[in-house]
């Protein structure tokens, strides 16, 4: 069912504001991620503490990035998990990385759904060798930057590479799920 003014009015943003932000060369962007990831490899030698490093760099990315986002993006505030996943999928992602995503699978609760990214720019270019595929969740970056986007907005979140074309899979997916909305704790002011 779609909500009056949803995500068509989000796409629209979502191209508003990607016309709006400066321009670098994606290939530049694709090619030293590349080299990242290659270091981090050679560095650390176990996969699962790479896309663990992947994961937190992007979630110190996305602790900064919802400034940009907020002050450059022109949306308002969500109503709801739901509001704020077509956000992500249509003006976030467009914003930064040129791509938009469909919001699929909900759960009945309304708090997990999953992002599908037709394309993915941190991909271009990359095979992955067969000792990596299906254990490397190379753009696990984008998941990073997601959950600590989101935990400056205080929600708590956990995001997750559920499949990736460069495992063979048909398209990228992005699982999203909302764990706990956090309240600002602002102190006593009667000290």
């Amino acid at each position: 069912m779609a909500r009056p003014g949803g995500p068509d009015k989000y796409a629209k943003l979502g191209d508003m504001a990607f016309n709006r932000m400066e321009k670098m060369n994606s290939e530049l962007l694709v090619l030293t991620y590349g080299s990242l990831v290659t270091q981090l490899l050679r560095d650390i030698e176990d996969v699962d503490a790479v896309n663990a490093q992947l994961e937190k760099m992007g979630y110190n990315i996305g602790l900064r990035l919802v400034d940009e986002f907020l002050a450059k993006s022109g949306v308002s505030a969500c109503q709801d998990f739901r509001d704020t996943a077509e956000v992500i999928a249509k003006v976030g992602l467009r914003m930064f990385l040129g791509v938009s995503a469909e919001v699929v699978m909900w759960n009945r609760e309304m708090t997990a759904c999953s992002l599908i990214l037709p394309e993915n720019p941190l991909a271009e270019f990359v095979e992955l060798p067969a000792n990596l595929t299906n254990r490397l969740w190379y753009s696990n970056l984008i998941c990073g930057v997601l959950r600590g986007s989101l935990e400056q907005l205080q929600l708590r979140v956990e995001c997750q590479f559920q499949k990736d074309v460069l495992n063979g899979d048909e398209h990228n997916l992005i699982r999203l799920e909302l764990k706990e909305v956090m309240r600002e704790d602002y102190g006593d002011d009667d000290d």
